[in-house]
């Protein structure tokens, strides 16, 4: 590993640590030039599939734009930060399951709206009404129906 501060080719790892449940390994390095010290982080760097868009463009698999759409949907609603990025990695869990080296945008949708709707039944309907861009009101109507809890009779 090649020193930030001096380029020094030479490094010693002094402390190492599992963090994110495992999923990175975090490195206390001392450089043997200089003596100073940083930290470096290893991840598994996994292969998600390209997405082929409804026009039959490729896109690379981004997970920032997945956050912010996500984001978008769930603006002003009281969704904890965590449970976006857990509903998020559930999404790239399912990708990576599936194997397969491209996958249609429309897929990576439904994924979405599926997370979504587990999340909060607000921002699934805010994200279906763009997702599948309605073209009325009672497509719309459609969507609040399926998630409405059914009304109790009154006697």
């Amino acid at each position: 590993m090649k020193c930030p501060f001096c380029t020094h080719a030479d490094t010693q790892v002094i402390d190492s640590r599992a963090s994110d449940e495992g999923a990175t390994i975090r490195r206390r390095r001392r450089c043997l030039g200089c003596d100073k010290r940083f930290t470096t982080y290893e991840r598994v760097e996994l292969a998600l599939p390209t997405l082929i868009k409804r026009g039959g463009s490729r896109a690379d698999y981004d997970r920032n734009k997945l956050r912010a759409s996500m984001l978008l949907a769930l603006r002003k609603r009281p969704v904890p930060r965590e449970s976006v990025e857990d509903a998020i990695g559930r999404i790239e869990d399912r990708l990576l399951s599936a194997a397969q080296r491209e996958i249609k945008s429309e897929k990576l949708g439904e994924l979405v709206m599926r997370e979504l709707k587990r999340l909060d039944k607000v921002a699934y309907i805010r994200f279906a009404s763009v997702y599948r861009s309605f073209e009325d009101i009672d497509e719309f109507a459609e969507v609040v129906r399926e998630v409405r809890p059914p009304r109790r009779r009154r006697i």
